[in-house]
């Protein structure tokens, strides 16, 4: 029998837990850990609220969860709880995938004037982390800048811009939905560095602006190249310059025609955030393209600004005892193996890059490169204690873990909590969790 050890519930935690399944058997007994109550990570905090049906694919992860030889850890922080090494005293293999929870930084001054916010902290508010649950950003202003020109940039415009009744069927928690239906907000300006043919925008997710009940998005028809220029394009990023030239063929009055704007402001850098204490201004600097790359014009500007989301990627946390690539935000690693038995996958592995379902084929290759080592004997020869091992650790720290069956507890105390028409609400704070679990928990 082999153990192996799976930090991080999110999408590339479940597929490798999915993948070890089919490779191994009941050869295998896999736990999944999670600092937090709840599994599933991303899809639980970084999903936009209002996509549903993206967040669907926790089903699936539920079905390995509830498998025998899988089992569900939660409320446990590896690197602090336990440490990397007593663990690896444990299970055959470790494998982090522990994503990209952190902001990667912009860089320029005014970064600490309030109302300015990285999108993990903003998306974190409005999905209820509890990390991020009593952020409170302003939104009393009339002018919100979102920079980047992705589709997290999108999400966070989207939500800042939909009415409530919008909102029916989504899961967006009740603290942020009561103070986004209060909001001044009346214009969003979308800030990208480069032009139209560089964006990061997906179809999808871009022609979701077109379909809002109270905003307009607004481009100027100046900022796009030649249509002939969109040949060279691939499919995806062609099919997404096109609905930007729908957009900005709506024309000017687009914008007195909603209560709010989404304006795409292309070709502006931002160089530094203005305020005495609340963020006021963007100062920014036109740019051209040389190369694919912008190219600062000495030409400046300032952008009124009430508040500030920035949407420019994000980090890995690094963890004691592995090695990490401050540069690249992300574990050091070579094709996932970063030590002998230590491995990562996902975004902890590539960066923040690709969908949900890119982590599917990520996972499965991380269980080959251990079935490799398994078989060269890089991974010993087994009889490690595993999951009986951990458990008498944990015991001896002291620590409260949470099981797969105690989630289902939380999980049906949010369902209990849903506003009509809503799928949860979802706690925002973590005693509240453990308090749903009740006095009748199993040993």
């Amino acid at each position: 029998m082999r153990h192996l050890a799976i930090i991080g519930s999110g999408p590339s935690g479940y597929y490798t837990a999915e993948a070890a399944q089919k490779a191994f058997g009941e050869d295998i007994r896999v736990d999944v850990f999670d600092r937090l109550p709840v599994p599933y990570g991303l899809i639980r905090s970084g999903v936009a609220p209002d996509h549903q049906s993206i967040k669907g694919v926790s089903r699936r992860y539920e079905k390995v969860a509830l498998s025998e030889n899988v089992r569900f850890v939660g409320n446990v922080s590896i690197g602090n709880d336990i440490s990397v090494a007593e663990l690896a005293e444990l299970y055959d293999a470790l494998v982090f995938a522990t994503g990209a929870p952190h902001d990667r930084e912009l860089g320029i001054p005014g970064m600490d004037l309030a109302n300015v916010f990285g999108s993990a902290r903003f998306v974190g508010w409005y999905n209820g982390h509890p990390e991020f649950s009593k952020l409170a950003p302003d939104l009393s202003g009339p002018t919100a800048v979102v920079i980047g020109m992705g589709n997290v940039a999108l999400d966070v415009a989207r939500i800042l811009s939909k009415t409530r009744a919008e909102f029916a069927d989504s899961d967006i928690v009740g603290h942020a939905l009561d103070q986004l239906a209060s909001a001044g907000i009346e214009r969003i300006v979308l800030l990208g560095r480069r032009g139209p043919h560089q964006i990061m925008m997906t179809p999808k997710e871009l022609g979701e602006l077109g379909e809002l009940a109270r905003a307009m998005p607004v481009i100027n028809p100046a900022d796009l190249p030649s249509a002939d220029e969109d040949a060279i394009l691939e499919p995806g990023l062609r099919k997404s310059v096109a609905i930007l030239r729908q957009f900005a063929a709506a024309g000017a009055s687009a914008r007195e025609r909603e209560p709010i704007s989404i304006e795409f402001a292309f070709f502006a850098q931002p160089h530094a955030l203005l305020g005495t204490d609340k963020v006021e201004a963007v100062e920014i600097e036109r740019t051209g393209i040389e190369h694919g790359r912008a190219v600062g014009t000495g030409e400046f500007e300032r952008l009124p600004a009430d508040l500030v989301v920035t949407c420019i990627g994000y980090r890995s946390s690094p963890i004691p005892g592995l090695p990490f690539d401050e540069r690249a935000g992300r574990f050091a690693n070579d094709e996932g193996r970063m030590l002998p038995g230590i491995y990562c996958v996902g975004w902890a592995r590539r960066g923040p890059t690709g969908t949900i379902g890119t982590n599917r084929p990520d996972g499965y290759g991380i269980v080959e490169k251990i079935a490799e080592d398994l078989a060269n004997g890089t991974l010993g020869p087994g009889g490690k204690e595993g999951r009986a091992g951990f458990d008498a650790l944990a015991n001896s720290k002291g620590l409260d873990l949470v099981t797969f069956r105690d989630w289902k507890k939380i999980e049906q105390a949010e369902e209990q909590a849903a506003r009509e028409g809503a799928p949860r609400e979802k706690f925002v704070d973590l005693a509240a969790m453990m308090q749903a679990l009740g006095d009748d928990r199993e040993p």
